[in-house]
């Protein structure tokens, strides 16, 4: 291509570009170097980690209040896009570490908020969490002013490499939930490293024990001065948030790495009558497709980044249709990254051809690191929340997955 690069001829059209997508897109260049490789070590992610420290981007999202940059939802997802681009486990990561820090936003008392946003701002702390919604595997009990956890919780991501945890456990007796922030390294916890999914292998999304861990009252997250206002509610629609974009962030890149492989290494199929690979309209009309598909997934990712910056700007002031637009724009955003990076993370095998399918290559990473995590995510119940508003006009009563 004269005179421009792929590169930049996407940053020249970037709206959103700024010193601090700058340093994303930097450090999604030095990721993407190791990528593959560290897919297949899997285990800690400890150099990826200290150069997202040092780069200030796990403070960046922090209100200016705490010592942070205040970023927008709208950058911060845009940051974890970039970083997928490279390593699917790095944008799961530092989009997960933005979940905990927006939790404590809404959950803590303000001190609680005051103290642990400070400290993490100050320290360029990376949350983890072992928190999963679905597992009654972690028990209370109440001992005057402490409680005594006992039990487990798997698919604890980032525990592995977090400097604080968000933990949540359930009351032996009366099956109430309950939420606090740790640090990492307290007494009785004991993270196992055994994950082992065939996809976002430096996730550390194991198993995390609990051996009568001590919890005192005044850890626990318990600010209720918002329950019941849809502001309250938008946790659900960071997350989904988080997981678009690192599907849109895995196809791009699994996009960029096949279209280098195909110019590069591919071959012609000996009945194509071509000399060049890249000059097979079936190969041109594939990465058409492909592209197309891509491009409309960010855009409509990048509709869906605005509405929950949107949303969320607006506090308490945020109305329950408010919430409810922007979940559907979310939703539908979401299920729509999911489909198009699964088909793509596929699909560039048949352009690339059988040379490509190699270990050596691991081109098949991108695919495994998509079907992991669109696994806890399906998209068929946020096609039918779509389907139904579209129908009705009526928006998804609150869950935690929409």
């Amino acid at each position: 291509m004269t005179g421009l690069t792929m590169n930049a001829i996407t940053a020249a059209q970037d709206p959103l570009l700024d010193p601090w997508l700058a340093k994303a897109a930097h450090l999604s260049s030095v990721f993407a170097e190791d990528a593959a490789r560290n897919d297949r070590e899997g285990g800690q992610p400890l150099a990826q980690v200290r150069l997202l420290k040092e780069s200030g981007l796990l403070s960046a999202g922090i209100p200016k209040a705490y010592g942070g940059q205040g970023l927008p939802w709208a950058t911060l997802l845009r940051i974890t896009r970039e970083l997928a681009k490279a390593d699917g486990s790095i944008g799961h990561l530092f989009g997960y570490h933005y979940s905990f820090i927006h939790a404590l936003q809404i959950r803590a008392f303000p001190e609680q908020r005051r103290e642990w946003l400070t400290q993490s701002a100050a320290g360029n702390w990376l949350w983890g969490n072992s928190v999963n919604t679905f597992s009654h595997s972690l028990f209370g009990r109440k001992e005057g002013d402490v409680w005594v956890l006992n039990g487990k919780r798997p698919f604890a991501s980032g525990t592995h490499v977090a400097d604080a945890i968000m933990i949540a456990w359930e009351d032996e007796i009366t099956d109430q939930r309950f939420f606090a922030p740790i640090r990492a390294g307290r007494e009785g916890v004991t993270i196992l490293g055994d994950w082992d999914g065939i996809g976002q292998r430096q996730t550390g999304s194991g198993t995390v024990t609990f051996a009568d861990v001590r919890i005192h009252e005044s850890e626990i997250l318990g600010n209720t001065a918002q329950d019941g206002k849809p502001i309250a509610t938008l946790g659900a629609q960071q997350q989904q948030s988080v997981l678009l974009n690192v599907f849109v962030g895995q196809a791009l890149g699994a996009l960029a790495e096949a279209r280098s492989y195909t110019v590069g290494k591919s071959r012609p199929w000996m009945h194509a009558n071509v000399e060049r690979h890249i000059d097979d309209p079936w190969v041109k009309r594939t990465y058409g497709e492909l592209y197309i598909k891509v491009r409309a997934a960010e855009l409509l990712a990048d509709a869906a980044a605005k509405a929950l910056s949107d949303a969320w700007a607006k506090g308490d002031a945020l109305t329950a249709q408010e919430r409810g637009e922007a979940a559907i724009q979310i939703a539908a955003a979401n299920a729509n990254a999911g489909e198009v990076a699964l088909d793509v993370t596929s699909r560039i095998f048949e352009v690339m051809g059988a040379r490509s399918a190699t270990r050596a290559n691991n081109f098949d990473r991108w695919w495994r690191n998509v079907r992991t995590h669109t696994l806890h995510n399906p998209a068929e119940y946020k096609i039918r929340n779509v389907g139904h508003w579209y129908l009705t006009g009526e928006y998804p009563e609150w869950s935690l997955f929409q």
